[in-house]
């Protein structure tokens, strides 16, 4: 049987062509360590390999959203927790002040401490982070929490925040808040205020009604502000237990998910090598047959 030249080139082409896609396919897998790289190498691994890396890259986003709140209530937990310490100082003067032994230069003294009490808890409640943000204004971020209309006005502070919460996604279908409020810490000041106004008159006695009466409704407003600002405080550190169980949750999903990829698209070296060998013997005897067959004529037969 004869075979025309032409075929036989185009054959013999068509054959190295083969060898060499599958010779270089091989060596693309080994540099990459990779058995999948493109889908058509294996569909259905293919298939689970794109969902596997779609959940890891949402599980990195739940991952740092987590982070970026844990700081946030982190930071937001610390100030609070101050705050409460601070009050324990100011309720302190408050039972002293109520004490009718003490003299009017006594009721002076105090009035110092309790100047740098309102002072300090006004500008700690207006709190801002690294980005300029409000920390506790609730969803109103841009806008003080708490403002000072001026020694005449009544009342002098006022809560201009709100209470909504900004909720952030920390896992499937999950959200916690990331903000915090301090309604009701306008009532403190203001009352702290009126403390150290009836204080701050000349021969200012602590058996005086009306004196006694402001005094007392101070140490009541140190009171549930206290109660305010520690439940805060307590709530705070449930979030961030809950936040660090779902983190700890996701780096175990994470790890599974590595592991599988691994197990689905990592290249079995042994195999590779073997193919390689083949792919390159096969690639080596195609060259050397069309040389030797290109070679032949039926002039050597005659």
């Amino acid at each position: 049987m004869r075979i025309a030249t032409a075929q036989f080139q185009s054959t013999m082409n068509q054959s190295l062509q083969n060898n060499q896609e599958r010779l270089s396919h091989v060596m693309r897998q080994i540099d990459a360590q990779k058995r999948i790289l493109l889908p058509s190498d294996d569909p259905v691994d293919s298939v689970r390999l794109s969902r596997l890396a779609r959940e890891e890259t949402t599980l990195g986003q739940y991952r740092s959203n987590i982070a970026s709140l844990q700081l946030r209530l982190t930071k937001s937990e610390g100030y609070l927790s101050n705050m409460v310490t601070e009050m324990t100082s100011g309720r302190d003067l408050m039972v002293w002040a109520l004490d009718g032994s003490n003299a009017p230069d006594d009721l002076k003294a105090m009035i110092v401490p309790l100047e740098s009490l309102r002072d300090s808890l006004f500008y700690t409640a207006n709190t801002i982070d690294e980005e300029g943000n409000y920390l506790f204004s609730g969803t109103a971020t841009k806008t003080a929490p708490i403002i000072d209309n001026g020694m005449a006005a009544v009342p002098r502070y006022s809560f201009m925040g709100n209470t909504d919460s900004q909720n952030v996604v920390v896992g499937n279908g999950l959200t916690q808040p990331a903000n915090q409020d301090l309604k009701g810490l306008e009532k403190l000041l203001n009352e702290l205020d009126a403390s150290i106004k009836a204080l701050s008159v000349p021969g200012a006695s602590p058996n005086d009604p009306v004196l006694r009466g402001v005094l007392t409704a101070n140490l009541a407003g140190f009171d549930d502000a206290q109660a305010l600002l520690s439940s805060k405080v307590a709530n705070l550190g449930g979030r961030q237990n809950i936040i660090k169980t779902l983190d700890d949750n996701h780096t175990n999903i994470s790890l599974s998910n590595k592991i599988a990829i691994n197990d689905i698209g990592a290249l079995d070296m042994g195999l590779a090598a073997t193919e390689l060998s083949g792919y390159s013997t096969a690639l080596q005897a195609s060259y050397k047959a069309y040389a030797k067959i290109g070679s032949l004529s039926l002039f050597n037969a005659i």
